[in-house]
């Protein structure tokens, strides 16, 4: 569609500076998923729209155009931006990288735009961003069509014990084991996963563990930037 008739919930994933007043956007909308957007003038001292977008605002946009980069017609900050400082800071810019790394260009994700500002929303009133992290993150992979059995043994399709350990074999599932390697995982550690509940260190650890697994494919071998920025901060802190 050429010209949007009505606004879009967005949220600005990047920005950067294009031409001496203006900015290209990279956004994530409810209806139209990741897109680019140049807004004219949108970094100008007198732009009323100067502070409103940044990454973490919730944001009304309408825009036009038929190119692979669209123009800011109009916008509307909904609220203010969430609060993130530090480690939470840190852990939204890396939902925002991975999201633009993995989703494809213009293509809608309106279960996952419910998914990313769920995330955002707990990371701003989390005590440990970890689980908003794995949550988002395994949202992200079913998004993106990685369908997993947690539940349910794929060697026998017996339900998964939570005594017993299954090592995870791509595009096959998770098999009975008793070997241990950094592809095994007990059945709780698979049932927490599952429930995207996480009550235990070692659950979330194997989250964290899983979810690498299962992104490295999609992310390549290029260092996640926000990552590098994370983990000084985190070794800073004692994590």
């Amino acid at each position: 569609m050429s010209v949007i008739d009505g606004f879009q919930r967005c949220f600005v994933l990047h920005r950067r500076p294009y031409t001496e007043s203006s900015l290209i956007l990279d956004v994530f909308a409810e209806d139209y998923g990741r897109m680019t957007l140049l807004s004219k003038g949108g970094r100008s001292k007198r732009s009323p729209l100067k502070g409103a977008l940044q990454p973490f605002t919730p944001l009304l946009l309408k825009w036009s155009g038929s190119g692979s980069m669209k123009t800011l017609r109009q916008a509307e900050p909904i609220s203010l931006g969430l609060p993130l400082n530090g480690v939470f800071l840190y852990s939204a810019m890396y939902v925002n990288e991975i999201l633009a790394r993995v989703t494809a260009y213009e293509v809608p994700y309106p279960e996952l735009f419910i998914d990313y500002l769920h995330a955002l929303t707990e990371l701003a009133q989390a005590e440990n961003p970890e689980p908003a992290l794995r949550r988002f993150e395994l949202a992200l992979l079913t998004s993106l069509g990685y369908g997993v059995d947690f539940l349910h043994c794929s060697g026998s399709g017996e339900p998964v014990d939570p005594k017993m350990t299954y090592r995870y074999r791509e595009q096959q599932g998770f098999i009975a084991s008793v070997r241990k390697d950094n592809l095994t995982f007990s059945g709780d550690e698979l049932i927490a996963i599952a429930e995207r509940r996480f009550t235990t260190p070692a659950q979330l650890s194997a989250a964290k563990r899983f979810t690498r697994i299962a992104l490295k494919p999609y992310l390549g071998g290029k260092p996640l930037k926000s990552r590098e920025l994370f983990l000084p901060r985190t070794r800073s802190i004692g994590q």
